[in-house]
């Protein structure tokens, strides 16, 4: 019954603090130490990549209005 007390947009909030440290402690022992920074360097090329994209995309639609 404690369940239907609960309202839902508590479960939803962003983590605290401590739930972060504890989410850094799971990703640290799954993982490892030593995957973590190429993790976030995937992560950042992806990104950056995806930028590129969008950027690309944004000046082609530019170049084909200066065409017509």
């Amino acid at each position: 019954m404690v369940f239907l007390t609960v309202k839902p947009q508590l479960l939803l909030s962003m983590p605290g603090g401590s739930e972060w440290i504890w989410i850094l402690l799971v990703v640290i022992l799954l993982f490892g130490a030593r995957k973590i920074p190429d993790l976030a360097r995937g992560i950042g090329k992806g990104m950056k990549e995806f930028k590129d994209a969008k950027e690309g995309k944004e000046e082609k639609k530019e170049e084909e209005k200066k065409e017509s």
